[in-house]
């Protein structure tokens, strides 16, 4: 079975077709930039893009960098445009894609999600965390393989900072630092979150799983075990087509 998956981000757009058997792309993903000011319609401008590089004409899961409420208003709008807050996604989607059914979680529970379910979550009990490091900090939680939805953790305040602000891979880019110097900051973060909710399991998501050798040697001192996302930077859009797919179910 496949379903279309969109992976909305600070940075890009990025979408697919994913096979849900497989729990992976169906055919190489299609990217563009994320407009900047991010508004609603450009960003939906960008949806349309992706999805009409593949003629798709089949339901359409969507993540949002946000919290997304009631499967449609979004709340948040951290590296987004603030017009966004309050606005009815699904509604928008929909008639931007020409009516196609869609639905809309945030982005990094839409990540862990397939990550407890393909990649390095599964089997997985406890308390789990997916973390994705990007253009901000995203956070998925998982209590026995349950997701507790738009936990935002990436706004927790760290050293008076918004911790995204100090340890997003934006950040590490931003201010040009090693790959040393910034897992000596995510590390404080894992840390401040460790202490909070003691999970047994963080899973490093986003861009910079591809890059996990250069900064998780660095990072010392979390009793939790930290690994790699396994979907590295796809685990989104899987997420988004799975989130789709389940909705689909329903009706």
């Amino acid at each position: 079975m496949q379903i279309f998956g969109v992976d909305i981000g600070g940075s890009g757009i990025k979408g697919a077709p994913v096979d849900l058997d497989r729990g992976d792309l169906a055919q190489e993903r299609f990217k563009v930039l994320t407009p900047h000011p991010a508004t609603p319609d450009g960003v939906a401008d960008g949806v349309r893009q992706v999805v009409e590089n593949y003629g798709w004409t089949g339901p359409v899961g969507l993540t949002f960098p946000g919290v997304v409420t009631g499967g449609s208003t979004i709340r948040t709008a951290a590296n987004v445009d603030k017009a966004w807050i309050d606005t009815d996604a699904r509604a928008l989607f929909s008639d931007r894609l020409g009516g196609l059914p869609v639905t809309v979680v945030n982005d990094a529970d839409a990540a862990g999600v397939a990550e407890m379910a393909f990649g390095a979550g599964r089997g997985r009990g406890g308390t789990v965390f997916l973390l994705t490091f990007g253009t901000g900090i995203g956070s998925a939680l998982f209590v026995d393989g349950a997701l507790v939805p738009n936990t935002e953790l990436g706004h927790l305040e760290l050293h008076g900072h918004d911790a995204e602000k100090r340890a997003s891979s934006k950040a590490r880019e931003d201010e040009e630092l090693t790959w040393e110097h910034w897992a000596h900051r995510v590390q404080k973060y894992l840390a401040h979150v460790e202490m909070l909710f003691s999970p047994e399991l963080f899973i490093i998501g986003g861009g910079v799983s591809r890059k996990s050798q250069k900064f998780l040697p660095h990072i010392e001192g979390i009793k939790a075990e930290i690994v790699p996302a396994q979907l590295q930077n796809n685990a989104g859009i899987v997420g988004a087509a799975m989130h789709a797919a389940t909705h689909a179910a329903k009706e």
